[in-house]
């Protein structure tokens, strides 16, 4: 299927040029800046992921090393911390040797990130516009914006609709207000949209709630780079799936759902009936070759 273009505008909404951008978040590709309704991004160059992919194999190794739980608080979240120890990784890794710090493993990381990124962004442009499934991407005549922080501007072509929300977010908030019945409502939302995306032959692999946002009564795909259509990933990520006992708690919600039984035992069944190799070739498309 070609690439479906999004909707062209003839101006940048005035938004994005009247105030400076806020910083809204960041990943191991792509910085985003947000207005009221609209998000940029700026991409990070190969020497800032490979910095990141660095720095953050060494906090993995050692996280348990670091006092009052530092290296999971860095690990689970970005930060300013986390921003500056990525600026005097990308310094060290100017000088040090590449001998030294560009391992087999970090190459391999940096590999796959691209790749997979790269074939995402691809199949969401062809699948998922117009859907609903992802946020309205727009695009309009090159402009300058000002953004927080470095570089403190930026020239964008295109924008894409600002989420409500973050998943993990909203069921946070609503668990903490003792909203259980709207909880199980998003929990059932965000399985439903997992099928939708297979109903059209694609399976994200990075299906994590902080991957999902809100916008209305509609749970959208974030980062597309998980996103494959080939058999072979999605094989090899259910397998895992279907050995996961607690998949509430592999879903970061054994605290959030803390007391209610009922619903944590309601969900993990009805999780285990979905995200299965029977369940998910049902609704593909085709069936996909063995």
């Amino acid at each position: 299927m070609a690439d479906r273009m999004p909707r062209a505008i003839a101006q940048v909404p005035e938004e994005l040029t009247r105030d400076r951008l806020k910083r809204l978040g960041e990943g191991i590709g792509k910085v985003v800046y947000a207005s009221e309704h609209w998000v940029v991004r700026r991409p990070r160059s190969p020497r800032e992921i490979v910095a990141l992919i660095v720095l953050w194999k060494v906090l993995r190794k050692r996280e348990h090393a670091l006092p009052f739980g530092w290296g999971r608080y860095l690990l689970s979240k970005p930060s300013s911390a986390l921003r500056f120890l990525r600026t005097l990784t990308e310094a060290a890794i100017a000088v040090v040797p590449k001998s030294v710090w560009y391992t087999k493993h970090v190459s391999e990381v940096f590999r796959t990130y691209r790749s997979r990124d790269r074939r995402g962004e691809k199949l969401a442009r062809a699948h998922l516009e117009d859907t609903g499934l992802v946020p309205e991407t727009i695009t309009f005549p090159p402009a300058t914006v000002l953004v927080g922080g470095w570089p403190g501007w930026l020239v964008v072509d295109r924008a894409t609709e600002r989420v409500e929300d973050t998943l993990d977010r909203r069921i946070n908030a609503l668990a903490g207000a003792g909203e259980f019945e709207l909880v199980e409502l998003w929990l059932n939302r965000f399985l439903d949209t997992r099928q939708a995306g297979w109903q059209l032959g694609l399976f994200s692999v990075d299906a994590h709630l902080k991957n999902f946002g809100i916008i209305g009564d509609r749970i959208v795909l974030l980062d597309t780079g998980g996103l494959t259509n080939r058999w072979g990933d999605i094989s090899a990520r259910l397998s895992k799936d279907e050995q996961i006992a607690e998949p509430h708690a592999q879903l970061g919600l054994d605290r959030v759902l803390a007391g209610q039984p009922d619903l944590i035992r309601r969900f993990n069944e009805r999780w285990r009936s979905v995200v299965n190799r029977d369940s998910v070739i049902g609704q593909w498309p085709q069936r996909p070759a063995e």
